[in-house]
């Protein structure tokens, strides 16, 4: 972070003196004005509802740019990252800062690999839940219940515990996950396999069962593993920064990521997905497609165009393009290229594309549009789509909450308010109210 020779000034019309505030570069990206005295300087607060125009830390992890729709990771842009690396490779990117060499990566994959067991003692929690428990609910509870079982690794100041405490988390979300949705249906729990490859066993712990041996497919590992990649970090979203902000106050990493899944969990953020799948199946058929749109455009209609647009990118969701190939192969291997529901998208998104309603207000596909429709081709259901993002999304919360701790400007995490309820009044007596 490079102070900038220029200064911000801000003055007030009142008469009352102005104060400068200094300026920071980024080394690509917007500039930031430093308003971290200018409470003490003037008595006041700045008014950002959402955090849309305040950085609340300096990162060097994950870059966006709505405008030109570019998604960074370390310096790398997320097309080539998706084509050319596998998961962990950029699970290890992430955390390290730079891609590992052949050695670095079999070290990295082996440390991984021998951590993704649960303490047997965990299957028992699962006796808890219902069976139709949200699986969201579930890795909420279960991944927060992990500190129970590591206390050699929960000094957040301890470098060496922070690196196992990562792995951890990496290692075990997949078993996590298939655990809630082997529990959800009835079925054992299938162990995880130490000669798989990271997507491979979780997609043997999902669909393997004691009867009969599972036949690991290569295309619909390589789809599952791009979708955990282009969802492996997005900088400051509101589950990252919740990860952060629980991470201010010393929590330990476990207490850390759950914070983050139950903040992932809100339709809003993690189940954009799982809302365009529905949609396409409230349309229904190709022929109802005028209809919807008709209504998408009338405002009092209140129905809404799930998967298209997003508010960051500007333009075309760069993880959108790499998605689409990606449906396009799953549904080539398995024969469903004349599902009616991948007809259906298909159908939707050329019209949106050409629409000028939907044209002029950058209203693109995004990644949500194509992952709903592979993973639900992958056997995955929907409750659980939110549960594959958590997965994807801990390798960058808990990068995040790495560098965070790293940082020696990070203070605990204390947001300001504009006031606007009752001045002081007195409590008036029972008879009197």
């Amino acid at each position: 972070m490079n102070i900038s020779d220029t200064k911000a000034t801000l003055s007030f019309s009142d008469g009352s003196p102005s104060v400068d505030m200094p300026i920071y570069k980024g080394t690509i990206g917007p500039d930031v004005i430093d308003i971290r005295k200018l409470y003490g300087q003037t008595g006041k607060f700045t008014y950002d509802p959402g955090f849309m125009s305040t950085a609340a830390c300096q990162s060097a992890i994950t870059y966006i740019d709505g405008d030109k729709g570019e998604l960074l990771y370390r310096g790398y842009p997320i097309e080539q990252l998706a084509v050319n690396c596998d998961f962990l490779e950029s699970c290890y990117l992430l955390l390290n800062g730079e891609l590992p060499n052949a050695a670095q990566k079999a070290e990295f994959e082996n440390t991984v690999t021998r951590h993704t067991m649960i303490h047997e003692q965990m299957n028992f929690f699962f006796r808890g839940f219902r069976r139709d428990a949200h699986p969201m609910s579930v890795l909420v509870g279960t991944v927060g219940a992990l500190a129970s079982f590591y206390h050699d690794s929960l000094d957040i100041n301890d470098p060496k515990q922070r690196e196992i405490s990562a792995i951890r988390l990496i290692a075990k979300l997949p078993t996590l996950v298939a655990m809630a949705y082997k529990y959800s249906i009835g079925q054992p729990f299938m162990y995880p396999r130490n000669d798989l490859s990271y997507s491979a066993n979780f997609m043997h712990m999902m669909f393997a069962n004691p009867c009969e041996e599972y036949k690991v497919n290569d295309v619909l590992v390589r789809a599952l593993d791009r979708i955990l990649i282009l969802h492996a970090d997005h900088e400051q979203n509101a589950s990252t920064s919740t990860v952060r902000l629980a991470g201010s106050s010393g929590a330990n990493p476990f207490a850390c990521i759950a914070a983050g899944i139950a903040c992932l969990w809100g339709p809003a953020h993690g189940g954009a997905n799982e809302a365009a799948l529905n949609m396409l199946k409230e349309i229904g058929s190709v022929e109802n497609i005028p209809a919807f749109i008709e209504k998408v455009k009338d405002k009092n209609s209140g129905v809404k165009l799930m998967g298209f647009g997003h508010r960051v990118y500007k333009n075309f969701d760069p993880r959108a393009k790499l998605m689409r190939e990606t449906c396009h192969e799953v549904l080539n291997e398995l024969g469903l290229q004349d599902d009616p529901l991948f007809k259906l998208a298909m159908e939707l998104e050329k019209i949106a594309l050409n629409d000028e309603y939907f044209v002029s207000r950058k209203l693109y596909p995004n990644v949500d549009f194509y992952s709903g429709i592979v993973q639900s081709a992958l056997g995955i259901p929907v409750s659980l789509f939110t549960g594959i993002f958590a997965m994807a999304r801990t390798i960058g919360w808990i990068a995040q909450w790495n560098e965070m701790i790293a940082d020696p400007e990070q203070k605990i995490g204390r947001p300001r308010q504009l006031f606007v309820g009752s001045t002081v009044r007195d409590v008036p007596t029972i008879d009197k109210r």
